[in-house]
């Protein structure tokens, strides 16, 4: 009895101290003060439903809410780390054909009026194209394609009813690419003066300028947000924007804009700085076949052989960087292929020479030699993550009888110029809104997708594509998913070059921030961050 007692005070004493803790720790965060952030450029809308660039995404996630979030405490996004956002839980009927969700009371817009079940049908009528009004862009729909109907059980239920399973369907819905629009709001007033229910309100645009956001002193979270504010500066100079953080003037750096190279310049003038590292953007060529002479597949086939991955890899990131297909490598990336697996693809084995000898033969096949070079040009965006691997590509070209020279398009309308399928070759860098086989696949390779730059269209494949994403047991899909990924590159859908290392940065007394390191579209609510000055 004496060793019992002893034992429950010793549980009451370590509660209260447990309790003390937490309570200091709660009282930690400071309210008050504006995040100061560099941006690269203006977005090209405030409406992220239309947009495929973090550009819009990154400033304006705090505005927004999902039914359902990837944890922002969270490093590594998956399906073991979606907490509540506008729902409160959710549960799937026996064969993950239904998946229902319970929906938060009480939550309004940034206007006053109250979020309901129809904001969800809505946004999903809109993401469907099944509304009257319309998006001018819809970048994402394939993700939506195995969606049926979403059905409302009352203000405060909702249903989504897939057309066949799909276990890893919240992965769509908790990334960042998938707020909750409103039903009041139009799409068009979206692109200008968004209006959300999340933590921070739209103030202003300033083109080339700045964005500016507020607190929402109503948020229904209480205690979020901890910031006044957030003030996104405009530069498009990169050494500008990083000089600009050295001196102090900047809180944190943009999404994914400190290259391995740039990190090291900025630790050695700045070793205070905290850097987190993470998966950038993927290096892919993009080569239009529906354009003559690139509809022949043997010039397609030798542009893709001619690629020295490695010399990209050591040029640009001093070996940083890493050589995957359309999938996120590993560890960063659940589904990339692992590297013994992908030397057996065709145009990744490291014999250089070899595959430029098979390059050379497949072009003079198609009419091209020393004394007759093909000239083109290779478009890319204005932006140096760009356009510093377009020069490499170009001058890797030249081995294989092509002359090309540097187009540069203006950044807020290069997905506009790829998606119109404006080009011939171009240089481009593609992020995936989560990291699953179900966004990356039916976005970027399925026939007539708005992000299908190519114009690539294998119905086969297609078909593995949906295979894929009905399986449960995740190692054998994990397997499929490999055989997938090692047909889209020897089919050149979308040869890839190399996938980013970068790194985010932000002074130390930035606190509550956590970069997710397979996603640059996941942690940008900003709800949980904090000034300690």
């Amino acid at each position: 009895m004496k060793r019992n007692l002893k034992a429950m005070t010793a549980i009451v004493l370590l509660t209260a101290v447990t309790l003390g803790l937490g309570a200091q720790a709660a009282l930690a965060q400071k309210s008050g003060g504006i995040l100061k952030v560099y941006s690269r450029s203006t977005p090209p809308s405030g409406s992220i439903l239309e947009e495929a660039t973090f550009d819009t995404l990154t400033p304006y996630m705090g505005v927004m809410n999902n039914l359902i979030m990837f944890d922002q405490s969270k490093p590594k996004d998956s399906l073991d780390t979606i907490v509540p956002d506008l729902a409160t839980s959710w549960a799937w009927n026996g064969d993950k054909t239904k998946l229902t969700f319970k929906l938060r009371e009480g939550v309004k817009w940034h206007d006053g009026k109250p979020f309901t079940a129809k904001d969800v049908i809505c946004t999903f009528d809109l993401l469907q194209g099944k509304a009257k009004a319309k998006l001018r862009k819809n970048p994402r729909k394939p993700w939506f394609d195995n969606l049926d109907s979403v059905s409302m059980n009352g203000d405060f239920e909702v249903t989504f009813n897939l057309k066949r399973a799909q276990p890893a369907f919240p992965m769509l819905l908790a990334t960042g690419y998938t707020p909750i629009y409103s039903c009041h709001v139009s799409p068009r007033d979206m692109r200008t003066q968004p209006i959300g229910t999340g933590p921070f309100k739209f103030v202003a645009l300033k083109l080339n300028e700045s964005i500016k956001f507020e607190k929402n002193e109503n948020y229904w979270k209480k205690g979020r947000p901890y910031l006044d504010g957030i003030e996104y500066t405009i530069i498009k100079s990169r050494s500008t924007r990083v000089l600009g953080l050295i001196a102090g003037k900047f809180d944190m750096s943009f999404n994914n804009d400190i290259t391995v190279p740039l990190h090291a310049d900025l630790m050695s003038q700045a070793p205070h700085m905290i850097c987190e590292r993470i998966a950038g953007a993927a290096i892919n060529l993009l080569i239009n076949k529906d354009k003559p002479p690139f509809d022949n597949p043997k010039i397609r086939q030798a542009m893709v052989l001619t690629l020295d991955r490695k010399a990209f890899v050591d040029i640009i990131s001093k070996g940083e960087n890493k050589i995957g297909g359309a999938m996120m490598p590993p560890p960063q990336g659940s589904w990339g292929m692992p590297l013994e697996y992908l030397k057996t693809v065709a145009g990744y084995s490291p014999d250089v020479k070899a595959n430029r000898e098979k390059a050379r033969a497949l072009m003079r096949e198609a009419g091209y030699g020393p004394d007759k070079r093909l000239k083109m040009e290779v478009a890319t965006r204005n932006v140096a993550t760009y356009r510093d691997p377009a020069v490499i590509l170009i001058d890797q070209l030249k081995d294989i009888y092509i002359d090309a020279t540097l187009k540069t398009i203006d950044n807020s309308i290069w997905h506009a110029t790829v998606a119109r399928k404006d080009y011939s070759v171009g240089l481009n860098a593609t992020a995936v809104g989560t990291d699953d086989p179900d966004a990356n696949f039916f976005e970027n390779y399925s026939c007539g997708s708005q992000r299908n730059y190519t114009g690539y269209c294998n119905p086969e494949l297609e078909k593995l594509f949906v295979k894929q994403s009905m399986m449960s047991d995740q190692a054998a899909r994990k397997k499929l998913v490999w055989e997938i990924d090692k047909k889209l590159q020897e089919d050149a859908a979308r040869p890839f070059v190399y996938h980013l290392q970068s790194y985010n940065c932000h002074q130390p007394y930035v606190k509550g921030y956590v970069s997710h390191v397979n996603s640059l579209y996941d942690g940008w609510r900003m709800e949980d961050v904090w000034l300690d000055k």
